[in-house]
């Protein structure tokens, strides 16, 4: 041991050797389709022929494992984690024949399988890929307006394709125009490499050659080739196609983003840069294309493409000799290539694609192959336009793009190419290339030469303005072999004799030992410290280790062998003698796989070993130093000095971990030429180092044995340990007065002067690296956790300054560390001459920088200088700096990008270019609201990335003005406020919210608090009724008092039988009974089919579907039970007439129902859709109604474009009702020409006049009018609307045709010309000649037939056969849909002229031309066209009706009649009616979702009156039909107005309405009831109603009032269009949600309206979970105090986020405040006003019991200390005082809610203890007081309070008195009591006793005294009298109170002045 060689000496110990064998390669053999026999080599040769002769490979298994080892490879690299974590695992991806496996590992980590892959040919090659989407491709832009999407990829290439996997699961296969040599992954996607055949001859001049490198940025992308820019030769440079084939890429990187070729005929290497093509370089190359061709050329085809993509699959045999080229510029060259042709055929607009459309469809797969094909066929060149194709793929409207040139995407430019020297030898390609860091960060390329044995690493840097790159010289290494090792940024290198060699960069490290591998060179007679991991397991014989250990076996057994520093057992070293090379026979012959640290080295024998490069260093403290050291060194220095100490750190058998700050500081002195061996102090450190031995390599080789006897350096180290000093500090050794002994320094310290070798590395910067390391120490103190690191930084600092003579920093220190620095020790003497040579930096100042001490001046408002700091080595300081200047200065721009005012950087000369590199994070961003500074300051502070973990290590004092910020900020935070804000603030009501919004991004995932999945207990057993998904939880909040919900489900269920109650009379006979019976039913299942409509209003948008279940359909029950015996009543028996299909609309409303239940949010894909398809025909209606709702949903925009086509074949009408309906439901407004094609077929007068007369139903054609009018909604477009208005009159004929229900055709073309020109009212633009307004008034009121214009005049030509209309309009058919087409062309215009003629005729002659359905109608559009008229009170209503109405009517409630000759009564009194209710549904479009009570209470007296005339004697007059009508219609509109509300009377109204069964009470009327219950509970309460344009317009389809008769009659109005009302409904419930308990809870709200011409700005409180009003009509909503956080939602910035909100289920967190209870367990308030009293503090708090804190708080942390610190126990004693501080601190934390500011009362708490004990060995908390005593002193934070004075103050106004007063008292104490003496020694300059120099500094520290130096240059000394000494310290910043202390010393008065 005692004499290392010089080899050992630099000799580096590597870690962790572990034998190594790639992951996959395990996997592969037990994979399924292992059954090849390559892969089976563990069986005997017998076996593997009998098992698998046909393989024909039978042969010795040494073959098959060389077979296999040729087609086995696998790459490795860093494991990337999602997150952004650093993570350290490898990831290999390992190819065997057709396999690749893709698995993760690592030491700790077991290694998995993640994926792995199997394809049909064999694998050539398998990588990492990374695509970019570029956003606008993809379908919804982002809103974080991210820019691109990266999508991970793993791409597999084989023979003809190449396949894509992303990790999302998509995949994708491209298929390869061309033979790949070799693919690569760039940072823009793939580049692809064209093999060139061996014998490709060069072209003869005047022939243009092919690409070679193509590439392909997304797998949906075309393969294009690459182009090159070069200069040219005059200058201009050169945009044209890489073609050359003797370049060979050799490597690729993507940052930056460069590729290496190799050029084989000049074997010369280059380098380029890769890049984008721009646009301009673009045209450049196809304008350059197209020039070349001759003339002749041109004619047949443009550039390059057309021949490419003109090729036929199987033109020629593979192998025919000559294949035809075609090549750039349209001549074609002959040169042979094999199998040219790709197996896929290919869509060639592919690129239109957007690449965000998932690629299972099909076709997506393909990528524009043809675009590349070399044809096989060798026709001339000029027949090769694409017209001869023999496969041409694509149809002929695909003839134009195919000629376009195919557009380059990536270019490389030139930056380097090698030298050439003179001596190059032919095959010099390199076959390693990769880039490495040296460890001063400059990059160096470095390519393995390996027939030269060669390593070249070219420099290079990027140029100041980052545009391009530098390269510069080229250094050789000597080397078989190399990899980068880029955990520590040095590679490694095997050289020619097989030695393993660290540099970095080109600077040589050391040899690396490797334990248990012997260095080739010289016998092993060094030591051989035994591997940690592997031979662990030596002494199982049966599990025999690596190979290449099996010679050592039996000596490592026998010898116990020092282990690697990470054990902490020493044995006694014994050697293994001549253990030589030879006998091991095993060297290492290659490097693979290096991943951050670890490399695998391959051995000779075959066998691999995977080795860890060890650290730089692992301590904190000393990774801080070096990274300081380093940054200000200049970088060749840097990396001298960072190679010596890497020598020393890990040279074999190193120190132990905790040694290592000691090892670092010898090292560091010994470079700057101290001899440590003489200096005491290092000596010391040296002496207890774990290992007896050489401290380090550089240090001493040669170094003594310690002698056996002992001396008196024991002694003295023993004196001058850390034990010895804590001992004499023992109140022990005071209480036995032991007199301190003090080490006496030996005689010949002294006598040789000791001087510092000035011609070590680091002399001449000796001030700059202490001026750092005093930097990194002022760090290291805003870091609580680094205590231990500061005093060890401040010993060596104490030494350094001392050198360099700087009395203020010695001073500093002291003040510090009073009981570290004590007297003076060695100094070591540097003459003038020495320091002569030092180099002062600029920036050292001779006053020490001290972080605290320009807080404190911040704090008290004085000047102060720009702060120094480190960029990336001094965040923090840069951190506190930056936020105190902007919190207390209120500067601020202080965060803006150049905090320039408030720091200055300190960089050594030469880094002139990383200035600003680090500082653009810091920029503000003013996109979230910010009113205050404390807000700009958290905003500031999260965006740079500060979490509340930093926070808590920061020291209590610096915190505390970022805590005053962030409390200020709790309790005013806005609402938009990113998560990471919130977060930091502790309002985690908020941090969910916000991180809840970012979910919904990505994956749609459903609230968790709103979805119970579980059905409750009680339908289990019964039949499903469809409502059990409803969210119980939410919805008893709402309606707490009572059970209406049930009620309602009770009412809306039809799943039952229902129960038919018929007394049989005594005459009847049993049949006549059962016939009575079931004539009964029929009235009742009138009943029970209209039910399903109100049933999807209820449940809407409840539940989320399982996507791999059906969807429940419940089903609809029309059997009947009659009492007493519950015997069935079936309508099926025969006994009476049923009519035919009478439940076939009934199913299709129960399939609507069901499928409205999916919520938007759902993952729904086509599959599941079709999926659901019933089995059995009879459920094809239900299905009908299902497509119907899923396009309501807008889930039908998914379902595959075929589907729909085999749905609309199939010819079944409901199912084409229901999907033409969806999709345009879901299209709406859009103007889709796919849907409007599809819609137009059904629509014969969309069609060309001469096109095929298609047979559509009458009821489809229907539909796809409504469909028309949905899709082009709100579009007002022109030739829509022409044929619409037609359309409206259209007349019967020709012949049969369109004879039967005309009404509803033409109403729903109404209906689809206003939707089309919604709301457009005069403004419709362009069709002024199309007179739309008089036509509609035309078909109004009657009149001549205009001639039919344009093209479908022929159709008309032969007249109906049934109907004889003769010229005039049939008004009764196209008045209703003409009145409601007005009303929506000019709704909310209020158009006087319009309106007018839509009055109500007010002479009885005009009266009885209109019908008074009519008038319903027209009262209704007149009303919504005069929107802003609309008043909820009857007397508005009644103003509606003309007054001979009025006159003549029989009041609602009169008797008897009163007669009249010449008016016919029963006109009139339907006429009234009609026009009332025409009103009162006017009124409920008006107010519709609004709750308005006005509107409610007058609709409410209206819907009574005509209750009470039902049954009044006028009835009849009236006719019954006719009131039900009215009845059904104000119920309608007072659902409307309270929809979702749940409001009781309405709902008594619907249950009177739904018990009444007989007589006029047909299918319609059930219909129009259980509508109106069904919006009533809109959605179970979570849903409303809009007033938007687009909303009324969808109602008035929905709640048509003119209702069916039966339940098949559609004549008047179709019945699927009552489902419509779904797009007008909108999610308006908020629920609150306790963030705590995670369950819904009641919350007050305040909502301020804005003003309108209505009323003023208003505010209303509302106790949530409530439905809130339209959003546009609100100001602001405000959680309101004060039992809950407050939280504010500002609406006037735009309604997006609270839409988010509201959309994702209406969940708004919420937080309960300390000790308040919630509104359900306390809903008066009582409970939590037995808190209310102790909080404002009393007597009581004192009597605060710990038990009572869970009322405060639920935090776990705080339940523990009341526990542990503030209970009681027995016989405590003093105990009990601390008890009850804790208490009420604790109490006090918890009331103000900042349990936050514990900590830091307890730590003030107990360093004022400390300070009375006199036991303050540092001085790092009185700071802290002191900081913390000036910030509340400080002005800023006096103006807040006076600003704000209710806020809770922040710190109990008692406690820092008393604290402040208790240590003025106690210094003043000690300066009575004989610190004045020693003060005064210590201003005087004199050295003072040790037992008082803790207590100086504690008093120098508070009262902030100057130093001796600052006091001598005040000019201090001849003061006489108190006033002078005022003014001179005025300058000296020194406070009031101090001088009072120091004057007497100052004035030599002995008498003191303390007061």
């Amino acid at each position: 041991m005692s004499d290392h060689s010089d080899e050992a000496a630099t000799m580096i110990a590597a870690g962790d050797l572990q034998e190594f064998a790639p992951r996959g390669r395990e996997h592969c053999r037990r994979h399924p389709s292992a059954l090849t026999l390559q892969l089976r080599r563990l069986q005997p040769a017998s076996e593997l022929c009998s098992s698998d002769g046909a393989a024909g490979l039978v042969g010795s298994l040494r073959e098959v494992t060389i077979h296999e080892r040729q087609r086995e490879s696998w790459q490795l690299r860093k494991g990337a984690s999602d997150v952004g974590e650093e993570v350290d695992y490898d990831e290999e991806l390992y190819v065997a024949i057709n396999m690749v496996i893709w698995s993760k590992g690592s030491k700790t980590q077991a290694s998995t399988v993640y994926k792995a892959f199997t394809v049909d040919s064999p694998v050539l090659q398998a990588l990492w890929c990374d695509f970019t989407i570029p956003q606008e491709k993809s379908d919804k832009a982002d809103v974080s307006g991210s820019g691109e999407i990266i999508e991970k990829c793993i791409c597999i290439l084989q023979n003809s394709c190449i396949n894509v996997h992303s990790i999302e699961g998509k995949d994708y296969i491209a298929a390869l125009p061309f033979q790949v040599a070799n693919v690569w992954p760039t940072k823009y996607g793939l580049l692809f490499e064209r093999s060139s055949s061996s014998h490709e001859v060069p072209p003869s001049p005047p022939r243009e050659p092919l690409p070679t490198m193509f590439s392909m940025l997304h797998p949906l992308d075309e393969i294009t080739p690459l182009v090159c820019k070069s200069g040219g030769v005059f200058g201009s440079a050169r945009v044209q196609y890489v073609a050359d084939y003797t370049m060979r890429i050799v490597f690729l990187n993507t940052e930056p983003s460069i590729v290496m070729t190799y050029d084989t005929v000049q074997s010369l290497h280059t380098v380029w840069a890769l890049r984008r093509v721009k646009p301009e370089e673009q045209n450049m190359v196809l304008k350059f294309s197209e020039q070349l061709g001759t003339p002749q050329h041109m004619a047949t085809s443009s550039s390059l493409t057309a021949h490419l993509r003109s090729f036929s699959k199987g033109d020629s045999p593979v192998g025919s000799p000559f294949q035809n080229y075609s090549s750039i510029h349209s001549q074609s060259r002959s040169v042979s290539s094999p199998s040219m042709q790709s197996r896929s055929p290919s869509i060639s607009n592919m690129a239109a694609l957007s690449r965000s459309h998932s690629p299972a469809l099909g076709v997506h797969s393909f990528s524009g192959v043809q675009r590349f094909n070399f044809s096989g066929s060798a026709q001339s060149p000029r027949r090769h336009s694409i017209t001869h194709s023999p496969n041409s793929t694509s149809s002929d409207s695909f003839l134009v793009p195919e000629t376009e040139p195919i557009v380059p995407e990536l270019c490389i430019d030139h930056l380097w190419t090698e030298t050439v020297t003179n001596m190059r030898e032919k095959n010099s390609q390199a076959s390693k290339v990769f880039i490495t860091t040296d460890l001063c960060g400059q990059k160096f390329l470095c390519f393995l030469v390996e027939s030269q044995l060669q390593l070249r690493c070219v420099k290079f840097q990027e140029s100041n303005d980052k545009s391009q790159l530098i390269f510069g010289s080229v250094t050789n290494i000597q080397a078989k072999d190399a990899a980068p090792v880029e955990g520590i940024d040095t590679l490694l290198v095997l050289d020619g004799s097989g030695n393993l060699v660290l540099y970095s960069g080109v600077v040589r490290v050391g040899k690396v030992f490797i334990p248990g591998l012997p260095a080739p060179s010289l016998t092993m007679s060094n030591q051989m410290p035994r591997p940690s991991t592997p031979l662990d397991s030596v002494s199982t014989p049966s599990k025999p280790l690596n190979k290449h250990l099996a010679p050592l076996e039996e000596g490592v057994l026998l010898s116990p062998v020092p282990e690697l520093r990470d054990s902490s057992k020493l044995h006694d070293s014994t050697y293994i003698e001549d253990c030589t090379f030879q006998q091991l026979g095993t060297f290492i012959h290659a490097l693979r796989d290096p991943v951050h640290n670890r490399v695998t080295l391959e051995l000779s024998n075959n066998t691999m070993v995977r080795i860890a490069i060890p650290e730089i260093a692992t301590s904190e403290l000393v990774k801080r130093c070096l990274q300081g050291v380093k940054a200000i060194l200049p970088k060749e220095i840097a990396v001298q000095m960072l190679v010596k100490w890497y020598n020393a750190y890990n040279a074999p058998g190193g120190p132990s971990y905790h040694s290592e700050w000691n090892l670092f500081v010898t090292c560091l002195m010994n470079m700057m030429g101290y001899n440590t061996e003489r200096l005491s102090w290092t000596r010391n450190v040296s002496k207890h180092l774990d290992f007896e031995g050489s401290l380090s390599p550089v240090i001493a080789p040669k170094k003594a044995r310690p002698s056996e006897t002992g001396s008196d350096e024991d002694w003295e180290y023993l004196l001058s340990s850390d034990y010895h000093k804590n001992f004499e500090s023992h109140p022990v050794a005071k209480a036995l007065r032991l007199d301190p002994l003090e080490a006496l320094a030996s005689k010949d310290d002294f006598s040789q002067s000791l001087s510092l070798d000035s011609s070590t590395l680091l002399f001449t910067h000796i001030p700059a690296i202490f001026f750092v390391l005093h930097l990194i120490y002022e760090e290291l103190k805003l870091n609580s956790l680094m205590g231990e690191g500061i005093r060890s930084l401040v010993v060596l600092l104490v030494q350094l300054a001392r050198d360099l003579k700087l009395d203020a920093y010695i001073d500093y220190y002291y003040r510090d560390y009073p009981a570290l620095v004590k007297a003076s020790r060695q100094t070591c003497v540097i003459d003038q001459v020495q320091t002569g040579f030092m180099h002062q930096p600029a920036f050292f100042s001779p006053e020490p920088p001290s972080i605290f001490q320009w807080l404190s001046s911040c704090l008290k408002g004085e000047g102060v200088q720009p702060y120094p700091y480190l960029p990336g080595i001094c965040e923090r300081s840069k951190l506190v700096v930056v936020s105190v200047a902007l919190y207390i200065l209120g500067d601020e721009s202080a965060v803006s990008n150049e905090a320039s005012h408030y720091l200055y950087k300190i960089t050594s000369g030469q880094r002139k270019q990383q200035m600003e590199q680090d500082d653009n994070r810091c920029s503000f961003r003013h996109s979230t609201s910010v009113s205050s500074l404390a807000e700009k300051l958290v905003i500031w502070m999260s965006d740079v990335g500060f979490t509340l973990r930093d926070l808590e290590s920061l020291p209590f004092g610096v915190a505390l003005p970022i805590r005053d910020a962030i409390y200020y900020c709790r309790e005013q935070p806005a609402s938009d406020w990113p998560e990471a804000v919130c977060l930091l603030i502790g309002r985690q009501d908020l941090s969910k919210q916000a991180c809840e919004g970012n979910l919904q991004k990505g994956k749609s995932s459903v609230g968790p608090v709103l979805s119970s999945d579980i059905p409750s207990g009680t339908e289990s057993e019964e039949d499903e009724d469809g409502m059990n998904d409803m969210n119980e939880e939410v919805m008893s909040l709402i309606w707490s008092e009572d059970l209406r919900v049930q009620e309602v489900r009770r009412l809306l269920q039809s799943a039952r039988p229902v129960r038919v109650n018929v007394v049989q009379m005594p005459e009847a006979s049993d049949h006549e009974y059962i016939e009575e019976k079931e004539n009964r039913l029929l009235q009742l299942c009138q009943r029970t089919m209209a039910l399903p409509v109100g049933r999807g209003m209820f449940t809407l948008f409840s539940y989320h579907p399982i996507p791999t279940e059906q969807l429940p359909i419940p089903k609809l029950n029309l059997m009947g039970r009659a009492p007493p015996r519950n015997t069935t009543v079936d309508l099926n028996s025969g006994n009476i007439d049923v009519p035919p299909n009478m439940a076939c609309w009934a199913s299709f409303h129960n399939g609507v129902a069901a499928g409205l239940k999916i919520a938007p949010a759902s993952q729904i894909d086509s599959a599941w859709i079709v999926y659901n398809k019933p089995k059995i025909a009879e459920l094809a209606n239900e299905y009908a109604g299902f497509l119907m709702a899923l396009g309501l949903n807008g889930h039908l925009t998914k379902l595959a474009t075929l589907n729909i086509h085999d749905y609309l074949t199939k010819g079944h009408e409901m199912t084409s009702i229901g999907l033409l309906l969806g999709v345009s439901a879901a299209k709406l407004g859009t103007m889709d020409m796919a849907i409007t094609r599809l819609l137009s077929i059904h629509i014969p007068a969309l069609l060309p006049p001469t096109s095929t007369e298609l047979d559509v139903p009458h009821n489809v054609q229907v539909a796809a009018v409504i469909g028309i009018g949905l899709v082009y909604q709100g579009t007002a477009h022109r030739h829509t609307a022409e044929v619409l208005l037609a359309e409206i009159g259209r007349p019967p004929g020709p012949e049969m045709e369109y004879c039967t229900d005309r009404e509803s055709y033409s109403l729903a073309s109404g209906l689809a010309l206003g939707m089309v020109c919604l709301g457009h009212g005069s403004n419709l633009i362009g069709m002024s000649d199309l007179n739309v307004p008089e036509q509609l008034y035309q078909y109004m009121v009657g009149g001549h037939r205009r001639f039919q214009a344009g093209m479908h005049r022929e159709k008309h030509k032969s007249p109906s056969y049934q109907i004889k209309e003769g010229d005039t309009i049939n008004v009764d058919v196209t008045c209703p849909g003409a009145t409601l087409a007005l009303a929506m062309i000019y709704l909310k215009t209020n158009n006087r002229s319009i309106a007018d003629w839509l009055q109500a005729p007010d002479t009885m002659y005009l009266l009885d031309f209109v019908k008074p359905e009519f008038l319903l109608l027209r009262t209704l559009a007149r009303c919504l066209i005069l929107w802003d008229d609309i008043l909820p009170n009857s007397k508005w209503v009644n103003s509606n009706v003309p007054q001979i109405i009025r006159e003549n009517s029989i009041s609602l409630q009169a008797t008897e009649l009163p007669s009249s000759e010449d008016l016919s009564l029963e006109t009139l009194a339907q006429a009234h009616v009609y026009i009332i209710a025409g009103a009162c549904l006017s009124l409920g479009f008006r107010f519709a979702g609004s709750e308005n009570l006005a509107a409610f209470k007058c609709l409410y007296k209206y819907a009574t009156d005509f209750l009470k005339c039902l049954s009044a004697p006028t009835a009849s007059i009236t006719g019954h039909y006719n009131l039900e009508t009215c009845l059904s219609v104000l119920l309608l509109a007072l659902a409307m107005v309270m929809a979702g509300s749940g409001n009781l009377k309405v709902l008594q109204l619907c249950r009177f309405m739904h018990k009444k069964t007989g007589g006029e009470m047909n299918y319609g009327f059930h219909l129009a009831h259980h509508m109106a219950l069904g919006l009533l509970f809109l959605g179970g309460g979570r849903y409303s109603l809009s007033t938007s344009n687009s909303s009324i317009a969808a109602l008035l389809c929905a709640l048509y009032p003119h209702f069916p008769v039966h339940s098949t009659d559609n004549r008047y109005h179709l019945q699927a269009l009552r489902h419509l009302y779904v797009l007008a409904a909108e999610p308006r419930l908020l629920t609150p949600v306790d963030v705590d308990s995670n369950t819904p809870c009641y919350a007050l709200i305040e909502v301020t309206y804005k003003g309108t011409q209505w009323y003023a700005e208003a505010t209303e409180e509302l106790m949530a979970p409530t439905l809130l009003p339209e959003l546009h009509l609100l100001k602001q909503i405000r959680v309101k105090g004060p039992r809950y956080w407050e939280l504010l939602i500002d609406l006037s910035k735009g309604t997006n986020h609270l839409k988010s909100i509201l959309s994702k289920g209406g969940v708004l967190y919420v937080k309960l405040r300390a000790g308040q209870l919630s509104y359900k367990e306390d809903p008066m308030g009582w409970r939590s006003l037995l808190a209310q009293t102790v909080t404002h503090r009393n007597s009581e708090a004192r009597a605060f019991k710990p038990e009572a804190i869970s009322a405060f708080t639920s935090d776990p942390a705080l339940f523990s200390f009341a526990d542990y610190f503030c209970k009681p126990t027995v016989n405590m004693g003093q105990k009990q005082e601390i008890l009850d501080l804790f208490s009420s601190i604790l109490y006090e934390c918890v009331t103000q809610e900042n349990p936050e500011m514990l900590p830091t009362y307890i730590a003030i708490d107990q360093a004022v203890r400390r300070l009375e004990r006199k036991e303050m060995s540092e001085t790092f908390e009185l700071w802290q007081i002191k900081l913390v005593l000036e910030f509340f002193s400080s002005r800023s934070h006096q103006e807040r309070m006076s600003r704000n004075p209710n806020r809770g103050l922040f710190m109990n106004s008692e406690f820092l008195p008393v604290m402040k007063c208790t240590i003025d008292n106690t210094l003043d104490q000690w300066l009575q009591a004989g610190g004045d003496v020693s003060l005064h020694s210590y201003l005087s300059g004199q050295p003072t006793e040790e037992s008082q120099l803790s207590m100086l500094a504690c008093f120098l520290i508070y009262h902030s005294v100057p130093t001796p130096g600052q006091l001598a240059a005040g000019g201090l000394e001849g003061s006489t009298n108190f006033s002078e000494l005022l003014l001179k310290f005025k300058q000296l910043n020194v406070p009031v109170r101090a001088l009072l202390r120091l004057a007497p010393l100052l004035l030599r008065n002995p008498q003191a002045m303390v007061l």
